[in-house]
C-alpha cells in the first residue's frame, strides 16, 4: 500500500464504499514494518457477565467512523499527515471458547508487536485487554490511563472463574504486564457489590479517580495527577465506553448512572498529550442495547481522539 489516506468525502461519498475504519486502507496481512498504527477490530464479548452484544462493536464502529473528517478541530492537523494508519482487519476470536479466543487475541498482538505497529482496538468487551497486553508487553510493564466506571479488578465470579470483562487489570497487575503505580483510574463510580471493592487496587498502588473526587478537584487538578503519576514512560490507553453518562452512550453491557459528557470526555483525553501511549482501545460498545448508532458514533470520534493522541496532532483550548 502506497496511500495510507482515509477515502475523502468530498470525491466518494461517505456513506459509499466498504466500511473500514475512517474510510483507511485495509490490510488484514501486514507483513512488513511499513504501517506505524494499526486500527484492528476485536469481535469478541465472551467474558460478559450480563448484557452481550460488544462482539458487534468494530462492525458498527466502522460504519459510525465514515463520519470523522481527517483534521482534529483544535489543532487542525491530521494524524494522516505524520503516521501510516491502516485498518488491520478483525483479529480471530472462537465465540465458543473462551481460553482459545484469549490465546488467539495474543498471538495476533504478538505478531503485530514484532512489526513494531502500535494498535488501537476496538472492541468487544473489557476481557479483550488483558491478551492485547500480553501480545505488546514483552520488556517491562505499562502504565496506564483507564477511562471507566469500574476498575475492573474484582478476583473472580461465579465461584472463582477468573477471566471476565470485571476482572482484567487484576489479571494484568498479577502477570506484570502493569506497574500498578503507574496506573490511573479515572471517573469510578457507581454501586459496589461490597465495601470493599476498591481496596485491592489501591493496596497494590492504583491511582482511582472517582467521579465525584473528578468535579470535586476540576479537570486541571485531576488531570495534572495522571500526568504525574503516569509519567513519560510507555503507557497503555484504556477507554470504556460506559465511563461516559449512558445519556450519550446507551449502547453498552453495564451502563452506570451519572458519567462524563462525550465533551468533558474529548477534554479530558486532549489533556494527555504528553504520555507515550504505545497502544489503546476502546470497548464495551454494545450496538444491540444502542440508540440511532449513537454509542457507535462516540466511540468512533473518541478512537479518532486516541489517534491524535499517539500521533501527536492532538490539541486542547
Amino acid at each position: 500500500m502506497s496511500n495510507y489516506k482515509p477515502l475523502q468525502g468530498m470525491e466518494v461519498p461517505r456513506y459509499a464504499g466498504l466500511a473500514t475504519f475512517f474510510r483507511l486502507p485495509i490490510n488484514e496481512n501486514p507483513s512488513s514494518s511499513e504501517i506505524d498504527i494499526g486500527i484492528i477490530g476485536v469481535p469478541w464479548d465472551g467474558g460478559t457477565t450480563n448484557r452481550p452484544g460488544a462482539r458487534h462493536g468494530p462492525r458498527e464502529v466502522r460504519s459510525a467512523s465514515s463520519l470523522v473528517r481527517l483534521y482534529h478541530p483544535v489543532s487542525l492537523k491530521s494524524p494522516y499527515d505524520v503516521s501510516k494508519v491502516a485498518d488491520l482487519g478483525d483479529c480471530s476470536v472462537n465465540p465458543a471458547d473462551l481460553k482459545d479466543s484469549l490465546s488467539r487475541i495474543e498471538n495476533f498482538y504478538t505478531n503485530i508487536n514484532k512489526l513494531g505497529i502500535k494498535p488501537i482496538s476496538i472492541g468487544g468487551d473489557h476481557l479483550i485487554s488483558l491478551p492485547i497486553l500480553r501480545g505488546i508487553v514483552k520488556d517491562k510493564p505499562l502504565g496506564m490511563f483507564h477511562f471507566d466506571s469500574h476498575t475492573d479488578t474484582w478476583d473472580s465470579y461465579f465461584g472463582g472463574f477468573k477471566y471476565t470483562h470485571g476482572t482484567p487489570f487484576r489479571r494484568a497487575i498479577e502477570e506484570n504486564l502493569l506497574d500498578p503505580k503507574r496506573i490511573v483510574m479515572l471517573g469510578i463510580r457507581g454501586s459496589l457489590y461490597d465495601p470493599k471493592d476498591l481496596d485491592w487496587a489501591k493496596e497494590k498502588g492504583v491511582t482511582i479517580i472517582t467521579i465525584d473526587e473528578f468535579f470535586k478537584y476540576g479537570i486541571n487538578k485531576s488531570m495534572e495527577i495522571v500526568k504525574k503519576v503516569i509519567g513519560n514512560n510507555d503507557a497503555y490507553l484504556s477507554f470504556d465506553i460506559d465511563g461516559i453518562d449512558p445519556t450519550f452512550a446507551p449502547g453498552t453491557g453495564t451502563p452506570e448512572v451519572g458519567g462524563f459528557t462525550v465533551r468533558e470526555s474529548q477534554g479530558i483525553l486532549r489533556e494527555l498529550s504528553n504520555i507515550n501511549f504505545v497502544g489503546a482501545d476502546v470497548v464495551e460498545v454494545s450496538p444491540p442495547f444502542d440508540v440511532n448508532n449513537q454509542t457507535s458514533l462516540v466511540a468512533a470520534n473518541i478512537a479518532f481522539e486516541i489517534l491524535c493522541l499517539m500521533t501527536k496532532t492532538s490539541g486542547k483550548l
